[in-house]
């Protein structure tokens, strides 16, 4: 059960996502292109589609290969997104002129270089809860003053777990390589599937009958089918494991990742804005981290945020804190049954690890009634997640 950073203050309830309008996201460039070069920067809305599908229906109208496009951030599609994107170079009026469902291209300007992955300040949000209680707006104006004091809890939340909640243990179950649990996690368990072809597939194989499973499964599913046609043909389940697409492959590892990150960031909600001696700090100014030697003489610094505690995303080459936040972070892994050579995998799956901020600012926190509907706008630094903040107002299940 998640703990609030806020659980002094009541929550507004109330639902969300009931149309894409409903969740807006702007993405917050880090720089803007700078008239010329061999790329042309599209700032493109979008509803109803993946970032990767865009950039599949991008480069089809374009002619191009997918590979030469780039993005900064992935957008969700039960959206309405504002995001960057790069294409090769093409004149920007033919470009402008492209008709995509479900896309508008805003603007097209040239810039020297392909835009990468995280090359994005942050985003910001606009979000409608609907059916809030009363006396919502009070409510979530002392919850958003906490959280502008104190930070916003950084954690990934469920929506990093995947539909059936349970990517985390896929890739624990990698790391341990146990690979005949990895395929029952990846199948699922009946009773957590919503589909009712995938579930019926998932009744079969746990009873065995694997002809049956490859049948029923959903024609999206097509790693896990053919895991089970390797099964069936007589492979091991290591086999059929990692002939999966390591893309997929690195995406549970990932979230395994995470919900360890998670898991200790909870045992530090009580005390999140604090440094301890022996902490890795984040400085918010150039992501660089350091080890805190005087906790007293550096929580001047954390409040006003300028620094915050870190936690790590478990890889082989993350550095560990030392004093109490060291002790949690070893124990966890020893917890686990694993060391951080564990994540130095073959076949391109090993993760270096890092460390991620326990917290993080909003920015311009503002909520506002509309009939009776409530109006919550924030931005956040790349990396973090709304729904963090709006569990923290809503204090309700979220509609993800």
């Amino acid at each position: 059960m998640t703990e609030f950073l806020t659980a002094q203050l009541p929550g507004t309830g109330g639902v969300i996502r009931q149309r894409p309008e409903d969740f807006q996201v702007d993405e917050i460039p880090l720089y803007q292109p700078c008239g010329e070069g061999e790329h042309l920067y599209l700032r493109v809305e979008k509803c109803g589609l993946t970032t990767y599908d865009l950039l599949r229906e991008l480069a089809n109208a374009l002619d191009c290969n997918e590979r030469d496009l780039g993005y900064a951030g992935l957008k969700d599609a039960r959206a309405i997104t504002r995001q960057t994107v790069s294409v090769p170079l093409r004149q920007p009026e033919d470009v402008k002129r492209l008709q995509i469902p479900g896309v508008t291209i805003l603007s097209a300007v040239r810039h020297r270089n392909k835009l990468r992955p995280g090359h994005l300040a942050g985003n910001h949000f606009r979000i409608r809860i609907h059916q809030p209680v009363e006396g919502a707006l009070q409510r979530a104006e002392a919850v958003l003053g906490v959280l502008e004091d104190l930070g916003v809890p950084n954690r990934f939340g469920e929506q990093r777990y995947g539909a059936l909640g349970n990517s985390h243990r896929i890739g624990r179950e990698l790391l341990r390589e146990d690979f005949s649990s990895a395929i029952d996690e990846i199948i699922g368990a009946p009773a957590e599937i919503s589909h009712p072809g995938w579930r019926l597939a998932a009744e079969a194989y746990h009873e065995g009958d694997l002809a049956t499973a490859i049948e029923k499964l959903p024609r999206h599913c097509r790693p896990e089918r053919r895991a089970l046609e390797m099964l069936r043909d007589g492979r091991s389940a290591q086999k059929a494991v990692q002939a999966m697409p390591r893309k997929l492959l690195r995406l549970y590892l990932s979230a395994y990742q995470s919900s360890l990150f998670d898991r200790l960031l909870e045992m530090r909600m009580a005390t999140l804005e604090r440094i301890w001696t022996g902490d890795l700090a984040y400085k918010h100014s150039n992501g660089a981290c350091f080890l805190v030697t005087d906790a007293a003489a550096e929580q001047l610094r954390a409040d006003s945020f300028e620094i915050s505690a870190t936690a790590p995303l478990f890889g082989y080459k993350t550095r560990l804190a030392e004093g109490p936040a060291g002790l949690l972070e070893q124990s966890l892994l020893d917890k686990e049954g694993l060391t951080l050579e564990s994540f130095r995998l073959p076949g391109g799956l090993a993760m270096e690890g890092e460390r991620r901020p326990v917290r993080v600012p909003i920015q311009n926190p503002e909520c506002a009634m509309q009939g009776e509907d409530l109006l919550v706008s924030f931005s956040l630094p790349k990396g973090s997640f709304a729904t963090t903040v709006l569990a923290e107002v809503m204090k309700t299940g979220i509609m993800t």
